[in-house]
């Protein structure tokens, strides 16, 4: 059920105008929580849709234990961990290090799984940039780390995802149980690093991005090691009008993030294709939750879209 009115704080009439924002467009799913109570819903916040690339921003949250335990070592290199493929990685290529994958800074455009149309565009020509020197939004990077990940941890990305965050957060539709699980991997033709897909609910989804807004603490219980969810939403690289990105995070930068609205200084968010996001804006305690029924042909929610939706929201806040 729709809540758009008694919110304290929130401006009744300018929920509305959200809710008829989100009716205008393709969104399936929008919530916002404030201090981590539910302020506005509009659709079934129950329905598990799929992720898409909100699965980097989950094995970023991951990453941290094998990282601070020293499984991981950010400065390891690909050929010091054995990380190859296909078509073979050069010398210079095998020198990239866990931390340039994390940063989408390797410099290996070898072909990779799961890429969309707009990622197979921006991708840069194999052997053009040395190691840590370029940003390219590469799925190379992204697939290769869930490698690197499993091989450290003895878990596949849905394994620990389930035990070390969705258990713990109490995530009420999770689940790997099943002939369908929400978790899941996928292999490819043309690299040998898999695809580690989600699918997962939009309460469930706003759990995780409370998590990051509490600095990785749940219940009063460290889920992230102390520093790492911040550690992961840091600047590393200017990412043009999309703002700047961190550990597989998107970040504000300047206000820039999305069209049409001045995005407030410190925000973040996880993004998948087609519409979905899990955005965090820490100086108003609020995280909202945008989904698509991306299953359906042809439903999407641009950038510009998902603008609009953050600015109506931003002005129901700040007239309430």
């Amino acid at each position: 059920m729709d809540q758009v009115a008694g919110q304290k704080g929130w401006n009744a009439e300018k929920l509305e105008q959200l809710r008829q924002l989100a009716e205008a467009q393709d969104t399936d799913c929008l919530m916002i929580v404030e201090g981590g109570r539910t302020v506005f819903t509009y659709g079934d916040v129950t329905r598990k849709y799929l992720c898409h690339s909100i699965r980097k921003s989950m094995l970023a949250a991951l990453m941290g234990a094998e990282v601070r335990s020293g499984a991981i070592d950010p400065g390891a290199t690909l050929g010091e961990l054995g990380i190859d493929d296909r078509e073979g990685l050069s010398e210079i290529e095998r020198a990239a290090t866990v931390y340039d994958l994390l940063t989408a800074r390797s410099g290996v455009y070898h072909p990779a799984g799961y890429e969309t149309e707009w990622m197979r565009l921006i991708k840069e020509v194999r052997h053009s940039h040395a190691p840590g020197t370029f940003w390219c939004y590469n799925n190379w990077d992204f697939n290769a780390l869930g490698t690197i990940f499993v091989q450290a941890s003895g878990q596949s990305v849905a394994q620990a995802f389930d035990s070390r965050i969705a258990g713990p957060l109490g995530m009420e539709d999770f689940s790997l149980t099943g002939p369908v699980p929400d978790a899941w991997t996928e292999s490819f033709d043309s690299s040998v690093h898999d695809a580690y897909p989600f699918r997962m609910s939009s309460r469930d989804l706003a759990r995780f991005g409370q998590l990051f807004l509490a600095g990785g603490i749940w219940n009063g219980s460290q889920i992230l090691p102390q520093g790492w969810a911040a550690e992961n939403v840091m600047p590393y690289s200017h990412a043009g009008p999309a703002g700047a990105y961190g550990y597989m995070w998107w970040l504000e930068r300047d206000g820039v993030m999305f069209p049409g609205v001045r995005t407030p200084a410190g925000s973040y968010s996880a993004v998948g294709a087609g519409g979905h996001y899990c955005m965090v804006i820490p100086q108003y305690d609020l995280v909202i939750i945008h989904r698509v029924d991306t299953d359906t042909p042809g439903k999407n929610v641009s950038r510009h879209g998902f603008g609009r939706v953050v600015a109506a929201i931003l002005a129901a806040r700040n007239a309430g």
